[in-house]
């Protein structure tokens, strides 16, 4: 039988068998780390994505055989640590992934790695600290409490504290808490006319996310009034957890589901009653897309969800092209924008409708890189990945300051706090000393729009 040299197929994924206990079998994991290591060695065409394959491919060249034979087992581990699940190897690079035969899903088989060791050993108390976003989230609105936090994440003595104590680099950008969550100053708008058109539901459900909620709630309002500008009824979510990403990220699997079972009941009724969900962060988002439907494949909700779930661009270009989107917008609001599209808005495959709602605006120059910005949540901000994450962005923070633009913007809000610093680390001297500003795509949308 004659193997061929890549698949000329989609990439197609398999369920996650996770709740079979063959999953958790260390030899078993080491054997197939093994087989897709030995292929991906001989390979080698995902080198510059990311920290796992070059500490992989170093591990075989400085052993003593030059193969994977001469690699010890328990140094898999350090090219598991490297993976931060972005799945730009798997979409774009890897010519071996299903329906080859060789049937290759390096993330989902590093995610199994971090499954076992999550099994075997747990995580560190920061790691479970810092995935319980809901817990963590605790702090925001909280008069007083908020400003107090916010305001000792920014001294260096806390922050060198915390990278000794948590492991948080004390470089790495990190978010404020709100003084007003979303959830609580957002209401529903269910007055207006429900207008469907071909492509799209004429009302959504916003499923506003953790960060959103927490952190940076004016996100979540910019949605809202370009909703609202645009006549769209829309309901903000009575109850909403976690979608799971983070506690997926350092192989909790049982979490996930615990916070699949919060989620799904509310999403899966309003996905029946014909809402488009939608969800300001793509992360979130990729998770009732592909993750969870991969993890529980039986699982009827989930494929509701699935089906009603939307980016929030990939709503709103599939609304201009049904003929119900406004497009009076303010001439020349944007200027020159240098527009990132984040590895998990790249994974849902929908294209680039981010930059296709910005060209709309009149007089406005879209500068779009599309490459790992190397922030990844959690990984990017712990102080033994740090270093490598403002490593893999650098030809970011490069080549979106060549425009000079006048707005910087990604789907991924932290990967926009990311390129910010870094321009200003790596490429403010090409920018006269002039920075851009930072704002999320929603953002800018309420800004072209001319909305207060």
């Amino acid at each position: 039988m004659t193997v061929r040299e890549g698949s000329l197929e989609a990439p197609t994924r398999h369920p996650l068998d996770w709740k079979n206990p063959a999953f958790y079998d260390q030899a078993a994991l080491e054997k197939e780390m093994e087989r897709v290591f030995d292929i991906c060695h001989g390979c080698r065409r995902c080198v510059s994505l990311c920290g796992s394959f070059p500490t992989l491919f170093d591990l075989v060249d400085e052993g003593p055989t030059g193969e994977l034979d001469g690699v010890p087992k328990e140094k898999y581990k350090a090219v598991v640590d490297q993976c931060y699940l972005c799945d730009m190897c798997f979409m774009t690079k890897c010519p071996y992934v299903p329906p080859h035969e060789w049937n290759l899903d390096f993330p989902h088989l590093m995610l199994r790695a971090k499954a076992v060791h999550f099994r075997q050993h747990g995580a560190s108390g920061t790691d479970k600290l810092l995935t319980s976003t809901d817990k963590i989230g605790m702090f925001a609105g909280i008069p007083i409490v908020t400003q107090t936090v916010n305001a000792m994440n920014r001294t260096a003595p806390v922050r060198k504290m915390l990278e000794n104590v948590a492991g948080i680099d004390q470089h790495a950008w990190m978010p404020d808490f709100a003084p007003k969550k979303f959830r609580s100053t957002a209401r529903s708008n269910t007055a207006l006319p429900v207008i469907d058109g071909a492509k799209t539901p004429g009302k959504v459900a916003i499923y506003s996310t953790c960060y959103i909620n927490y952190n940076e709630p004016g996100v979540g309002h910019d949605l809202v009034k370009v909703l609202e500008h645009n006549a769209i009824p829309y309901v903000v979510l009575e109850k909403e957890a976690c979608c799971g990403m983070p506690k997926l990220e350092i192989g909790d699997l049982e979490s996930v589901e615990q916070l699949k079972n919060i989620n799904a009941p509310v999403l899966a009724r309003l996905a029946r009653e014909g809402y488009a969900i939608v969800t300001p962060i793509p992360s979130c988002t990729l998770m009732f897309k592909q993750e969870l439907p991969l993890m529980f494949p039986e699982d009827e909700e989930l494929k509701l969800i699935q089906d009603a779930m939307w980016d929030p661009f990939e709503y709103l270009v599939a609304r201009h092209k049904d003929g119900l989107l406004k497009t009076d917008f303010r001439e020349g609001a944007l200027g020159t924008v240098s527009y990132h599209i984040p590895c998990h808005g790249r994974v849902q495959n929908v294209g680039k409708k981010t930059e296709e709602f910005l060209k709309l605006v009149p007089r406005t120059t879209v500068n779009t890189v599309e490459r790992c910005s190397g922030h990844s949540g959690l990984w990017g901000t712990r102080k033994e990945f740090h270093g490598m994450a403002m490593k893999i962005g650098k030809p970011v923070f490069k080549r979106m300051a060549e425009a000079k633009p006048d707005f910087v913007s990604s789907d991924c809000q932290l990967a926009g706090h990311h390129i910010a610093q870094g321009i200003a680390l790596h490429a403010k001297d090409a920018l006269g000393g002039k920075l851009p500003t930072m704002a999320h795509p929603l953002t800018l949308a309420r800004i072209a729009y001319g909305l207060d």
